[in-house]
């Protein structure tokens, strides 16, 4: 038995990707548990910046500190409004300073489809794996956020920047991609400005999810309504497991619950080494 604050599962690329829970005694090796009956009880809440035991109001905050905390402003989502590079603050001026004035990526990514998207560079390819991408590749290399959000601002009109998530973990079979003919097509649609950070003969990065059985109709778990749940884990995608009955658990999504894990058979599953971050 296993217990603690969810964060979203760290991640690090072998044969096949490899996820790990870190719970306050133990990391737990999400991989070993596939094919094990888990038990995911909800014990409470801890807000991920205050610690406090409120209720969760989104990605992992308390609803005061998601309207208060830098970690939560608006340029998260919408890299466009980035300001930092101005001297201007939003929320928490150093703060900013310190995640948007870094080299970002803009990148296409198959996951549910083929789409844009932007992530620091030290993210790569963190957030390809989180998004459950199949298939990725680096379109530019800039020096700060806001030009990331003008760079994807720009593709938005000829790619999708949105995951279908339903879509994403029934997606088992990689189509074929013309990749050279989608980035001449993405160059194509850059603003002058961004063709000078164009990241020059770029390789394909592929990912392989530890999956055994992909759902065949989708069924979200809400751990808060159900508040307790048992199922066989027959793999784990972007930041979901899931399980034999169809059943799926966003952990990203359910970031600053307290939460349970009984396993068949624990001390197999359990993995003393943390990920190289």
């Amino acid at each position: 038995m296993f217990s603690g604050v969810l964060k979203k599962m760290q991640t690090e690329i072998e044969q096949e990707i490899q996820y790990y829970l870190d719970l306050p005694q133990h990391v737990l090796n999400m991989n070993q548990c596939v094919n094990k009956s888990l038990c995911l009880s909800l014990k409470g809440y801890e807000c991920l910046n205050c610690q406090k035991t409120e209720p969760i109001f989104r990605q992992g905050f308390c609803k005061k500190c998601f309207f208060e905390s830098p970690q939560a402003g608006d340029w998260i989502m919408r890299p466009e409004l980035s300001k930092a590079h101005l001297d201007i603050e939003d929320r928490d001026l150093a703060y900013e300073k310190k995640v948007q004035l870094q080299p970002h990526i803009v990148y296409l990514a198959l996951s549910s489809h083929l789409k844009v998207g932007i992530t620091r560079k030290s993210q790569v390819p963190t957030r390809w794996i989180d998004q459950g991408a199949h298939q990725a590749m680096a379109l530019l290399e800039v020096p700060n956020r806001y030009l990331a959000g003008v760079g994807e601002v720009a593709l938005k009109a000829h790619f999708s920047d949105k995951t279908n998530w339903r879509k994403m973990l029934q997606f088992n079979e990689v189509p074929e991609i013309d990749w050279t003919l989608e980035r001449n097509k993405a160059i194509d649609a850059l603003p002058n400005e961004l063709k000078p950070y164009i990241i020059q003969d770029e390789g394909l990065t592929t990912l392989p999810f530890p999956v055994e059985r992909y759902p065949e109709k989708v069924k979200s778990l809400n751990l808060v309504k159900e508040e307790q749940y048992t199922g066989v884990l027959k793999g784990i995608k972007g930041q979901y497991l899931i399980f034999e009955d169809n059943t799926v658990f966003n952990v990203r999504s359910n970031e600053g619950l307290v939460v349970e894990f009984k396993l068949s058979n624990p001390r197999r599953s359990l993995q003393n080494r943390r990920p190289v971050d």
